[in-house]
């Protein structure tokens, strides 16, 4: 499923299979300088915990080994620093027995698709073709944000479709696999066979409250359409990609065939292909860009440069000073918000079936970077190497924090046993074992996790922690997860 998940699912430990480690550093360059070859060397060679616990000695990963453990063939690596795209290189092979990942080994960005479709739509808005702040539906032709009962008379704008504020159903996408049918975008907007989401339609009044939301986006997709009157992948392509140096990178859904040899296999998380290859995504806008992390690099930059008035290729800086300024959920014009008001970075993640990456850029001090996997459960190695990275850099975030485990009474850890409903489809099961609190997220297997203090507790193979909330009685009543700046309440069942 595309999306940038809130909800995000706690990620398993799986077996261990062979996958080899090759690199293949920048076009043009046999072998990096002694120093960034080093620097390089320290960030394969020491993937930190994602969390450490206070009293336990540190410990820490080759990249190779996490890869094998976590089923990952593959994975592309881009670093900026300095306002320079410093070095871009690949571990692994592209589809097993098969290449070598190269720096130009194309992956599914998932929702990385999302920043890079906003920054169109933004052009547009700097051509006077659209209007953060008008009614969409003053646009809109070919489909019409219908009348919803959750917002009588409501209207919906682009800024609110953009920040994930508009109150649109439809979290994500499957996409389609190989040799099935393929919807339209009307088809997918109103849930219509072929189309396999539920209609998107407005579920609360419009800026009332954030929402992640890739149906939001996938009207986004057609406002672009009908106010531009272009293909969508031609939109992009002359308005985004080709102006900022984006030249192997491509909306086509599915990828030509011309195009295949160059891009990365997609496996599920125990290592096995994905049947027939990478799915279709004809919600573009939310999750259809085939691209390197060294081009998403290239979209950092040029944010960056942007917003200093050094670059402007397609956004003036008082629009990219929008697109960044944080709103609701922490979000911006397309991008989530984060570090500190003096130091902040924007950034994204994505997940297609079988491809997860990450993208992280700071604002003001030019260092980033870009991580992209071919695998289910990719997310978490993608979010290790950026540890690492932001080690090796000395970034002021994305270091693992430092937990202080307690000791608590088996009686205590009892009542917290149940299941606790965060989502439709998404729940949290604790139950005790051996003395040892268990939590079970949907479709996962068991984890432990370890109390802090009474009714706070946290993993360790993931940056996550949840709260156990009680009634005026002492029972627990809900939980709260907190994870990637999201708190998220789930009711006992």
């Amino acid at each position: 499923m595309a999306h940038r998940a809130k909800i995000v699912a706690i990620c398993t430990f799986l077996c261990i299979a062979n996958c080899p480690l090759f690199g293949q550093v920048t076009p043009g360059t046999n072998k990096f300088p002694n120093d960034l070859g080093q620097r390089i060397n320290e960030i394969e060679s020491c993937l930190p915990d994602p969390v450490i616990v206070k009293g336990e000695p540190p410990s820490c990963h080759t990249l190779a080994e996490r890869m094998r453990a976590l089923h990952v063939p593959g994975i592309s690596v881009a670093v900026i620093h300095k306002g320079t795209l410093e070095w871009a290189k690949g571990f692994g092979v592209e589809r097993i027995g098969g290449e070598p990942v190269t720096a130009e080994t194309l992956f599914q960005a998932g929702s990385i698709s999302k920043p890079i479709a906003a920054m169109a739509a933004l052009r547009l808005v700097r051509q006077g073709k659209l209007s953060l702040d008008a009614d969409v539906n003053s646009v809109l032709t070919t489909w019409k944000v219908p009348a919803s009962p959750a917002a009588p008379g409501a209207t919906v704008t682009l800024r609110e479709l953009l920040t994930h504020t508009a109150g649109f159903t439809v979290h994500g996408f499957p996409g389609y696999a190989a040799n099935t049918p393929v919807p339209t975008l009307v088809q997918v907007l109103n849930g219509e066979k072929p189309a396999n989401n539920e209609p998107i339609r407005l579920e609360s009044v419009p800026g009332s409250k954030w929402k992640y939301s890739g149906g939001g986006y996938t009207v986004m997709q057609q406002l672009l359409l009908d106010a531009s009157k272009r293909p969508f992948t031609e939109l992009l392509h002359d308005t985004v990609l080709i102006p900022i140096g984006m030249i192997h990178s491509t909306y086509e859904q599915p990828l030509p065939i011309s195009l295949k040899v160059e891009a990365a296999t997609p496996y599920g998380a125990h290592g096995e292909p994905i049947p027939g290859g990478a799915h279709t995504y004809p919600e573009k806008a939310a999750a259809g860009l085939w691209t390197t992390p060294s081009d998403l690099a290239r979209y950092v930059l040029e944010v960056q440069q942007s917003l200093q008035g050094k670059a402007n290729h397609v956004l003036s800086p008082d629009l990219t000073k929008q697109m960044l300024n944080p709103g609701k959920g922490h979000w911006g014009l397309g991008l989530e918000i984060g570090g500190s008001p003096t130091d902040p970075y924007f950034s994204h993640g994505g997940v297609d079936e079988g491809f997860e990456s990450l993208l992280v850029g700071y604002e003001h001090n030019g260092e980033g970077a870009v991580v992209m996997t071919n695998a289910k459960g990719g997310g978490r190695l993608a979010s290790q190497v950026m540890m690492s990275i932001a080690t090796a850099y000395a970034w002021p975030d994305f270091q693992p924090p430092v937990r202080t485990a307690v000791e608590l009474d088996r009686s205590v850890l009892a009542g917290y046993v149940g299941t606790y409903q965060l989502a439709p489809d998404f729940s949290l099961v604790f139950t005790i074992e051996g003395g040892q609190l268990m939590a079970q997220a949907t479709n996962q297997r068991k984890l432990p996790i370890f109390p802090e203090s009474k009714t706070r507790f946290f993993w360790k193979v993931v940056n996550a922690e949840v709260e156990f909330v009680p009634d005026s009685t002492g029972h627990i009543k809900y939980v709260v997860l907190h994870q990637n700046g999201q708190d998220n309440k789930g009711v006992k069942k």
